[in-house]
């Protein structure tokens, strides 16, 4: 029986908590009933005392000898996070990044649903892309707040993202995903989460970098 446990949540463990639920939401379509901290650690990545310390941040969870009922541990964590909700959110910039975001129908699942999509270019107004149509920008604020959207979603180029952010905020939305290659300053209240790829990229090249040479130093 799980037990929920009020109490705040470091951010790094709820970003290990949707890794989990990813998990076992597999593991379910799978047909599996149970898992073993050991199992569910190895395919999230991370070590079993993590992942028993970042459960215990959701009360009692599991049952010794026995693991985790996937099913049970999954809606216990997709409670925490939100995911049985489902929240309305608009995506800005439909280049190649955009157009991926917009047709990934995986967001779906987690409850998250673009009510939006939105272009300054004219080729891009009219297109439909996972269901919806393109919107020039002049309907920005009209759909957010039709939809109560609560997320943004800003794949622009950097010079035009602040000002985009900015309209978002203006209009309503308190959450922004950014993927411009630009730090945005936003209004109290209002949560930024900066998704620069060439960064990680540079992180992963530097790394592997780091690799090489110890594996250098040992053959020496």
């Amino acid at each position: 029986m799980i037990q929920p446990r009020p109490r705040t949540i470091p951010e790094a463990t709820v970003a290990r908590l949707a890794v989990y639920l990813r998990v076992l939401s597999g593991l379910a379509d799978g047909g599996r009933t149970t898992v073993s901290s050991g199992e569910l650690a190895s395919a999230a990545g991370v070590n079993p005392a993590g992942l028993r310390k970042d459960l215990s941040h959701l009360g009692s969870c599991g049952v010794r000898g026995v693991g985790y009922e996937v099913r049970a541990l999954r809606e216990r964590i997709a409670r925490v996070l939100g995911a049985e909700q489902s929240r309305a959110c608009v995506l800005v910039g439909i280049g190649n990044l955009g157009t991926a975001l917009a047709d990934y129908a995986g967001f779906g699942s987690r409850g998250f649903r673009f009510v939006g999509l939105f272009d300054a270019a004219p080729a891009q107004v009219g297109q439909e892309i996972g269901g919806l149509t393109v919107q020039p920008m002049t309907e920005l604020e009209a759909t957010v707040t039709a939809h109560e959207a609560s997320i943004g979603v800003i794949a622009t180029p950097a010079e035009v993202a602040q000002q985009v952010c900015d309209r978002l905020t203006a209009a309503g939305v308190r959450s922004i995903l950014n993927f411009a290659p630009v730090t945005l300053t936003a209004p109290v209240g209002v949560d930024v989460r900066p998704v620069d790829l060439s960064v990680e990229l540079q992180v992963l090249a530097f790394l592997g970098q780091q690799r090489s040479a110890r594996a250098a130093e040992v053959t020496a």
